[in-house]
């Protein structure tokens, strides 16, 4: 099960200020630009560690993502 969609509007979220891309990242605002499977999901035991995400940020950079850090976003 895939939390996020392609043309998807996300918000990434990293909430440990000890994560390196929090500083980075942390708040930024994007779009799914395509969803990729991979067997993640097999080593963690989660099914939805099975999915990256390339998200394409409001600066145009784009990032690859797993679910837990992003969330719903608006069009900022």
């Amino acid at each position: 099960m895939r939390r996020f969609e392609q043309g998807d509007r996300v918000r990434v979220d990293i909430p440990d200020e000890t994560d390196p891309d929090h500083d980075r990242l942390h708040g930024k605002h994007g779009t799914v630009i395509e969803v990729f499977e991979d067997d993640a999901g097999e080593e963690t035991g989660d099914p939805r560690d099975s999915h990256l995400f390339d998200v394409q940020l409001n600066d145009g950079s784009v990032e690859q993502l797993r679910w837990r850090d992003l969330r719903p976003g608006s069009n900022e």
